[in-house]
């Protein structure tokens, strides 16, 4: 099974865009895939964000009000403690001195506006895999299902399954951990974060719906219900 992080260790993504329909765009995308979003509208607040708490990688736009993104790109590179962190420059200048300045000032990679959403996340995992930080994303399997999280796609037994995306973070989250039996509290807690209050019997409802999509007909229920203790992906008590 490849390495993938775990929904409690997600890899914190800083945006610093200005444009509020690209940023909401990047953000919706980015937490699809996964990752923790912070953002910043601005340079000065980007390096304020980094100061505070350091992500793991910095998507950042060239144009910004005040401060520069090659100016914000030229600090982080200077101060110690971010002088490895992934930067990504995202920018609507095309010329190719413009891709070189980008680099030479210490930006890993660079990416033109308007970009296709695929091939910005194709470098995003790409350099999270260069730089080491985080565990990046893969295949995840138990018995005869298979989870390609890259593509964001689930089968059994070659058979395509059709999840929601609430049970597909559920599944990923049981792909992550086999075996291990989890109480209702602990998978809201993994799968719907503490920020939100869902009644636990939720828990229950989707459970029924992950059984319906990966369950075909006389194929092994994958899940198993512990009396009083909560649900594992477990299959050898069937």
């Amino acid at each position: 099974m490849a390495e993938a992080f775990s929904s409690l260790t997600k890899p914190t993504i800083l945006v610093v865009e200005d444009e509020a329909p690209l940023l909401t765009l990047l953000r919706y995308n980015l937490e699809k895939q996964g990752f923790k979003v912070d953002e910043a509208a601005d340079g000065q607040e980007a390096l304020l964000r980094v100061s505070e708490a350091r992500p793991d990688l910095v998507l950042l736009d060239w144009m910004l009000p005040a401060l520069s993104g090659i100016e914000v790109c030229r600090q982080l590179r200077r101060r110690p403690n971010t002088r490895d962190l992934p930067i990504i420059m995202v920018t609507a200048r095309t010329e190719d001195q413009d891709a070189v300045r980008a680099l030479d000032t210490g930006a890993d990679d660079y990416i033109a506006k308007p970009f296709v959403m695929e091939a910005l996340l194709a470098r995003i995992r790409a350099l999270l895999r260069r730089s080491g930080s985080v565990a990046v994303k893969g295949t995840l399997t138990y018995r005869d299902l298979t989870m390609d999280q890259d593509a964001h796609r689930v089968s059994r037994g070659g058979r395509a399954l059709h999840l929601g995306p609430t049970e597909y973070r559920l599944l990923e989250f049981f792909l992550q951990h086999p075996g291990r039996v989890f109480t209702r509290e602990q998978l809201l807690d993994a799968v719907w974060g503490r920020d939100i209050h869902v009644e636990p019997r939720t828990v229950d409802v989707h459970i029924r719906r992950l059984r319906k999509a990966i369950n075909g007909t006389n194929e092994v229920d994958l899940i198993r219900t512990v009396r009083s203790a909560g649900y594992a992906l477990d299959a050898e008590d069937h």
